[in-house]
């Protein structure tokens, strides 16, 4: 391809919306361009890395015994509506009618459509293990599309789905793809972490997020300093903490004037934190929540919807507080409740003489004993872990990175295939449901987190499996027809040798040409200026690590073959 003919538009400033690395660079670099919120274009370069990763996932895929298909983006309401989704997704599907009246929505996942149509496909245990898969555009309105390709309305995906007999097929179906997520993410070039992860709006039990680590990510993971244990802090667990050893102290409310914060309630009576409780009212589908933790940890809401099988959570607001459970925002307790669902930490039950809320403007209580003073409805590990925790697994301190979400697997089990009516006839001619896994990659939010963990001041730096073009060759003086004959030359000599390269032929200064491909990320940027023309060097500069080095022209493909590998 040359310069003067390849569509990309570089831009020297980024776009004010632009907000993390790889949305600014992603628009300078000519590879996106804005359609709507959380919609983009895919220019030509953007394009071919994303046919590369999709090329990597294959391979993966089909060596593990995967089938790619695809299946409709556009799915009948009817079968949301018989797996029980269709009214508890929430606002982020797309839903739309045709002339007839007739519900749809815009795919933002398809265990729905997949499951139904094994089930009228498959019949017997003989045709088992399945793994299918499909790399397409997914949909999800998000409310708050933001960070380019890493939080959109649409965006492409793959997932494959498997079908097992029973458990133990699952877990080799699951062990064949974790280990191909390995692989894949390895071949991408991406520093990645395995972590445990909850399982969400797919629902079915046991998951793992591979998070690609990166200080943009939204996502915050722990992994232990001594053992391999890693972990979304959404799944997390942790023991209960026990408190030393204390005298009972009798019950006691006290004035405690403008103390709304455990911090001010701390600083007011001196004392620490972890001698506090910290009550937080929760508003859900199936009414408010009063959840419990030490004032010196913060509540996971993700565990406490998963402990209280809820979909919807959110703070209730001073209003509701008063109304509902008779008390006051800032000086809510557990002690006397009667008309809210009290989810405690376990941690919080082992406490001694604590302080908590009285449900009164300007009270509190202390020496409040939890197994003497209050029974919660559900006690339940609902702390969010922090860095310096105890690991689950050996004991050791956890330490904590950002983390973006690149790919998670599932065990579905038969959470859809049961919910469907999905069975196949087992050796002895009786129905069983299949068991299901379920596998997910974010192409396009691959593509933009290997600009998140490698780039410089100048742009970015693709890892060479995935860059659009794996060299640049650039005349110093396009002007100049020798130099320009001389460059089409190794243009064409190389790409013969398979390696994909650029030949800057337009019209422009030096400093432009070498701007431009440091900003897209050409693997190796080759020169061909006057050194070249009187002493028969090629230069080639390596933009990972800036190593320069001048190659005689007999040898120069081979050279440049060895750099790329």
């Amino acid at each position: 391809m040359r310069a003067s003919q390849l569509y990309a538009p570089t831009l020297r400033e980024s776009p004010a919306e632009a907000e993390i690395i790889s949305h600014k660079l992603m628009f300078r670099a000519g590879m996106i361009r804005k359609a709507a919120g959380g919609v983009y274009t895919y220019l030509p370069l953007a394009l071919r890395v994303l046919k590369k990763i999709e090329n990597i996932i294959r391979q993966e895929m089909d060596a593990a015994g995967g089938q790619e298909l695809l299946m409709p983006i556009m799915q009948p309401a009817e079968l949301w509506k018989e797996s029980g989704r269709w009214d508890v997704y929430g606002d982020e599907m797309f839903r739309l009618k045709d002339r007839h009246e007739r519900d749809f929505c815009l795919g933002p996942t398809h265990e729905e459509m997949i499951t139904t149509l094994i089930r009228s496909e498959v019949r017997s245990y003989r045709q088992l293990p399945l793994l299918l898969y499909q790399i397409q555009n997914k949909y999800r309105d998000e409310r708050r599309p933001r960070f380019g390709l890493m939080r959109g309305r649409e965006f492409i995906m793959k997932d494959l789905y498997s079908f097992d007999r029973d458990e133990a097929g699952l877990q080799e179906s699951y062990q064949k793809m974790y280990d191909a997520y390995n692989r894949i993410f390895s071949r991408c070039g991406l520093k990645f972490r395995p972590v445990e992860a909850d399982s969400g709006q797919i629902g079915g039990s046991g998951s793992h997020e591979f998070m690609a680590l990166a200080d943009s990510g939204e996502a915050a993971v722990v992994f232990c300093s001594k053992c391999d244990y890693a972990a979304n802090v959404e799944k997390a667990e942790l023991a209960p903490i026990m408190a030393p050893q204390e005298e009972l102290l009798p019950l006691e409310s006290i004035h405690t004037p403008g103390t709304k914060t455990i911090e001010e309630v701390c600083q007011f009576l001196h004392v620490p934190q972890e001698k506090t409780i910290k009550s937080l009212v929760y508003q859900t589908e199936k009414g408010l929540v009063m959840a419990l933790v030490r004032g010196d940890h913060a509540v996971n809401e993700v565990k406490v919807q998963n402990a209280l099988r809820c979909l919807e959570l959110q703070l209730a607001d001073e209003r509701m507080i008063e109304e509902k459970i008779q008390s006051v925002a800032g000086f809510i307790g557990p002690i006397g409740i009667q008309s809210v669902k009290v989810i405690a930490d376990p941690s919080v039950m082992n406490m001694v003489n604590a302080i908590c809320g009285a449900n009164e403007q300007d009270k509190h209580y202390k020496n409040v004993n939890p197994k003497r003073d209050f029974t919660p409805d559900v006690m339940k590990d609902i702390r969010l872990i922090a860095e310096g925790d105890p690991c689950p697994h050996c004991g050791a301190s956890v330490q904590t990175a950002r983390g973006i979400e690149v790919g998670q697997v599932f065990k579905l089990y038969t959470k859809y295939s049961e919910s469907l009516g999905a069975t196949y006839l087992d050796e002895n001619g009786k129905d069983k449901p299949f068991v299901m896994g379920c596998y997910g990659i974010g192409v396009s939010r691959t593509l933009a987190s290997a600009i998140e963990q490698q780039h410089d001041e100048n742009g970015i730096i693709w890892p060479v499996a995935i860059a659009p073009y794996h060299a640049v060759v650039i005349p110093v003086n396009a002007k100049d027809s020798a130099q320009l004959e001389l460059a089409t030359i190794v243009y064409h000599t190389l790409n013969q040798a398979g390696i994909e390269t650029v030949l800057d032929d337009r019209k422009e200064r030096p400093g432009v040409k070498f701007k431009d491909a440091d900003l897209i990320g050409y693997p190796l940027k080759i020169t061909i200026g006057p050194k070249t023309m009187s002493e028969g060097q090629i230069e080639v500069k390596v933009r990972k690590t800036g190593e320069q080095f001048f190659f005689p022209m007999a040898d120069y493909v081979a050279e440049v073959q060895q750099l790329l590998r």
